[in-house]
């Protein structure tokens, strides 16, 4: 499953937290609160063709089997809140991947184990003995993640009446290889043999193993695979299933699914493949050739005995280049030569910058190697903190109690913390020695912790803040909330790191209002505790101090282009598009300002090309290029010999800040699976199941031979406004840069921008102004994915939802999927063209109903 990285230790261990800075809401409540006679499935974000539960946490799909008429989806839940935790199997059925109805929990987390990812099977020939012949079973491999030591192995679960009751098996488990980090195992017949072939991942190794069993119970190890492709952060969720090229059942190859998270396409988690062959015991690979980077002008390569003209500042990168791995750190790799810049010196805790010359952009693009810690560059933050803003200290947690602020629960204990807690990760950015710390007894702990009165004189709050990700008015939030008269008129919440960083409210407007500040943990999942500390009134607002590790490309003084490591010490290439700034003076900036865990970095080889070098990542193959698509595995069994893939449309990053409530997360559309030869590759595509159009609303709004040069208008007008919509449209080039499709667009500039780039040949989806962006600094963004014009056309079809779109371009081997949360008043659907013209040569639009209608 995917749990080993939202439960605390093994999430920080993978990867790094992301700069605390706080998600700010002068609304009441989080756009999720929803009244609670609000009528279920008519929520503001409520998918209305993607399944969700009615209510609670979900995540990665499950047991994907089809048996008598019915495809199941179970998925990873928790049966008692809205954030991860106390995982289960929910359960879910449907006759055509479209309409499903839920189902009771299928299998409960007890106090022994969660139970995490994994698959199911119909057990024909009853070779497990649980039901018979006439009567086969249906049965659940799936990861017991013990309470007690952390150690995962996989196990069994059996239903005899259509997978509506589960008995756990008495001999479980039936793998145990001693491992924390050994799940999802994804099981199906293999004929050949007339055996069972489990898929299992060894996920901190980058590996994949494969077992077989004759009767699912006890199995031997036949190999295994990796590491391979892009390996940043935990392999999970894997699959191998075979597919004809082309469509030519003699020609077949298989396909080997590894999610990934973080360190995937976009960022945070992906859905990464493999094609190959298989023999019943062993996968491999197709090989793609080795990797040459464009050639260019080296203009900082660090073999000197020196940085030469660059100049540092701090500790963190010595004072000349490194010869690889410092004192006290893992095995470094990847660089070029002797020498490398390397922040590690005097260990993660040193911070620094290492900045070049000032030059002249006379290049396209700029291409170096980065490795390191994962701790992207935000804006707004600055280098040094300075001397704090003047005004009125309303509680700075000295002096060893809370003095006349009032607790309840028992997150908070009956004084401040002073710093880090038993059992958590380096607690940083305080002030003095003491902070409100509610890991007291670790996540699990709640609890209030409540200011007296004070009067708002000034117009600022300001403050530290970090922890977890869960914000006010959600369902069992890690907040910090300003309560006037009774109501929360402001709120933040950390961002699923232990580093504090200064935030701020605007409070100008309550000038002269009685108020109180109010920290509440009601959340006992990961991350599920809050950091607090200096809370101040001041006509100044404090600016957020940078805890980046990154590489920046500076112009006119501003930050215009960063990269940052992986959590990873092998450096890999990365690129800037330096076109926008031919003719402007540029620095190059090495920025290491974390002291917390991966809080250093690699760099080496910036080279001036013609052409943009490609990461490891982006060489990599991928199911989808978007954020949102993740622990994406296949039906087994399912009619006529078809692979249908799902995946959960979330992503780690921010999964559990994401603004809804009662329920948190959705699978994607189920898709058809299909191997093509694209542009002489063959490439995993997929298409969304055929029987997703029963839900098209009579007939389609259409447009065709409209040509739009350099401007945005209505695509059609009010017949294709909606917020669920199936949109087919064809396009011919002709001398526009970027083109395509906006959709949820409305007041204020919101809008989702579906578009191709005619210089990159990419599809891309800008979610920049899609709404609510801002709770966590991950999610705006823009994602692409390659994709070149077929006899001077491109071909769309996007699916839109109330809270999501799925872009298949061309015949499906270009797929993002986004989740966007705008206003529901936002419906409206735009064509637009920039710099030139584009020729629109036709366009559907169909509404689409609800699944449960």
């Amino acid at each position: 499953m995917s749990s080993g990285r939202v439960s605390r230790h093994a999430r920080i261990r993978m990867m790094a937290a992301v700069v605390t800075v706080c998600a700010l809401s002068a609304a009441p409540l989080a756009p999720s609160a929803v009244a609670a006679d609000t009528p279920p499935y008519t929520e503001t974000y409520r998918p209305q063709f993607h399944f969700t539960p009615e209510k609670n946490w979900m995540n990665d799909p499950n047991g994907l089997v089809y048996f008598q008429g019915e495809y199941h989806l179970f998925y990873q839940y928790n049966p008692n809140g809205n954030s991860w935790g106390d995982m289960s199997w929910g359960h879910a059925v449907s006759k055509d991947l479209v309409h499903w109805e839920e189902l009771p929990l299928a299998l409960s987390h007890d106090g022994e184990e969660m139970v995490f990812s994994g698959s199911a099977v119909v057990d024909r020939d009853n070779t497990t003995g649980f039901g018979t012949k006439k009567n086969p079973p249906m049965v659940a491999i799936y990861t017991s993640a013990y309470k007690n030591g952390g150690k995962q192995a996989q196990s069994l679960a059996y239903s005899t009446d259509r997978g509506r009751t589960w008995t756990k098996y008495q001999g479980n488990p039936v793998i145990d290889i001693g491992s924390k980090d050994f799940r999802d195992p994804k099981v199906q017949w293999y004929a050949p043999t007339k055996s069972w072939l489990m898929t299992v991942s060894l996920s901190a190794e980058h590996k994949v193993q494969f077992y077989s069993s004759k009767n699912l119970k006890d199995w031997k190890l036949q190999s295994e695979f990796g590491p391979a492709g892009a390996t940043g952060g935990v392999w999970e969720c894997p699959d191998l299933f075979p597919l004809a090229v082309d469509g030519d059942k003699k020609k077949i190859k298989w396909v080997l699914v590894v999610n990934i998270n973080p360190g995937g396409i976009a960022g945070g988690s992906a859905a990464q493949y493999f094609v190959g062959d298989f023999d019943g015991k062993k996968f491999t690979a197709d090989d793609k050739g080795t990797y040459t980077p464009p050639t260019g002008t080296v203009v900082q390569d660090f073999e000197g005995t020196n940085f030469g003209s660059w100049t540092t500042t701090g500790s963190a990168f010595g004072q000349a280049p490194a010869a690889g791995a410092l004192d006290g750190q893992g095995t470094v790799d990847g660089f070029d030569g002797k020498g490398l810049a390397n922040s590690f010196h005097s260990g993660d805790g040193a911070t620094g910058t290492l900045t070049s010359p000032e030059f002249t952009v006379d290049s396209s693009y700029l291409n170096f190697k980065v490795g390191g810690g994962r701790h992207p560059h935000e804006s707004g933050t600055v280098m040094e903190q300075g001397p704090l803003p003047e005004g009125t200290v309303l509680a700075d947690f000295e002096g060893g109690s809370y003095g006349d602020w009032t607790t309840t629960g028992d997150a908070f204990g009956s004084a401040p913390a002073t710093g880090t807690l038993p059992d958590q990760q380096e607690v940083s950015g305080f002030r003095g020695s003491g902070l409100v710390n509610s890991y007291l007894n670790g996540d699990t702990s709640t609890g209030t912790l409540t200011s007296p009165e004070f009067t708002i004189d000034k117009k600022h709050i300001n403050f530290l803040i970090g922890g977890g990700n869960h914000p006010a008015g959600s369902a069992e939030p890690t907040a910090l909330e300003l309560v006037v008269d009774g109501e929360v008129v402001r709120s933040a919440t950390g961002k699923d790191g232990e580093a504090l960083n200064w935030a701020s409210w605007d409070v100008g407007d309550l000038a002269g209002k009685q108020a109180q500040i109010r920290v509440v943990d009601d959340n006992t999942g990961g991350w599920g505790h809050l950091n607090v500390d200096h809370i101040m009134l001041s006509d100044t607002k404090a600016q957020p101090v940078s805890q980046e590790t990154s590489v920046n490309l500076i112009v006119d003084g501003q930050v215009v282009r960063s990269a940052t490591g992986a959590n990873s010490e092998t450096l890999d290439w990365a690129s800037f598009d330096l076109r926008p700034y031919t003719g402007k003076k540029a620095k190059i900036q090495i920025v290491d300002m974390n002291n917390a865990g991966w809080g250093h970095l690699l760099a080496d080889q910036f080279t001036e090309a013609d052409t943009a070098a490609k990461s490891v990542v982006q060489r990599a193959d991928w199911a989808d290029y978007g954020k949102d698509y993740y622990a994406a595995v296949s039906w087994e069994n399912a009619p006529g010999g078809k692979r249908y893939m799902v995946g959960w449309m979330n992503n780690w990053d921010y999964s559990g800040a994401i603004p809804t409530s009662p329920w948190r997360g959705a699978q994607s559309v189920p898709r058809e699976m299909a191997l093509r030869t694209v542009n002489g590759q063959i490439r995993l595509t997929s298409t969304p199941v055929s029987s997703l159009e029963s839900l098209r609303k009579k007939r389609p709004a259409t447009a065709s031979g409209v040509t739009v040069q350099s401007t945005t208008k209505s695509l059609i007008g009010p017949a294709a406004q909606g917020k669920a919509l199936d949109i087919e449209a064809t396009f011919s080039l002709k001398d526009a840069d970027r083109f395509g499709l906006k959709v949820r667009t409305g007041a204020d500039g919101e809008e989702t921008v579906i578009g191709y780039d005619t210089t990159t040949q990419e599809l891309y989806v800008d979610r920049t102004r899609s709404g609510a962006v801002d709770f966590n600094s991950t999610f705006p963004g823009v994602q692409t994915a390659p994709l070149k014009a077929k006899n001077g056309k491109v071909k769309l079809r996007i699916l839109v939802d109330w809270s999501s779109v799925e872009v298949f371009g061309g015949n499906g081997e270009a797929v993002i999927t986004d989740q966007i949360f705008p206003d529901p008043a936002s419906q409206g659907v735009q064509i637009f063209a920039e710099n030139g013209s584009v020729k629109l040569d036709q366009a559907r639009v169909w509404h689409l109903d609800s699944y449960r209608d």
